[in-house]
């Protein structure tokens, strides 16, 4: 089915036509990356189709675009640092440790989709389970680290799984 004869492709061409070019500018602006941006602004589009958001019905379209540019960015960013903490870890290696480049594609996208996953828990959950779950670090040890007690911690477990089940991918 081409573009127009779908109810919102002419809407879609249209909103990428006249809004398309400035979202680009003002992600340029942030990144100071041309590249990256024309990338973020593909992303954006892509988002806004693949949502619930019907484009025809859209008062502030701008507002919208800004919103999920924003979103994206800031997943840039995450990704961004991750990988660099990522590369920081592999440096202090010994050589004959160091992953091959495959298998620190797929150890960065593991931690990207972790990082996603446990996305919107508060940060004392997130380090409890992280730690537990990646460290083998018991309750105990956990509940030191955290200056609380082992009980908290148990509820900071139970609801690191609870997200974790009902995330929707």
């Amino acid at each position: 089915m081409s573009d127009a004869a779908t109810p919102t492709g002419h809407s879609l061409h249209t909103l990428y036509r006249d809004h398309g070019s400035w979202l680009e500018g003002w992600l340029s602006r942030r990144m100071g990356n041309a590249w990256d941006a024309a990338d973020l602004r593909q992303d954006t589009f892509v988002r806004v189709l693949s949502s619930s958001q019907q484009i025809a019905d859209m008062h502030e379209p701008r507002a919208y675009l800004l919103t999920v540019g924003k979103r994206l960015l800031s997943n840039f960013y995450t990704r961004r640092n991750l990988e660099q903490a990522y590369l920081d870890a592999l440096a202090s290696l010994p050589e004959d440790s160091v992953p091959s480049p495959e298998q620190r594609w797929l150890l960065l996208e593991t931690l990207q989709a972790l990082d996603e996953l446990l996305d919107g828990l508060p940060t004392l959950v997130r380090r409890a389970f992280l730690w537990s779950q990646l460290e083998d670090v018991g309750y105990r040890e956990i509940a030191e680290r955290l200056e609380v007690s082992e009980r908290t911690v148990k509820r900071y477990m139970a609801q690191a799984y609870e997200h974790c089940l009902l995330v929707d991918f």
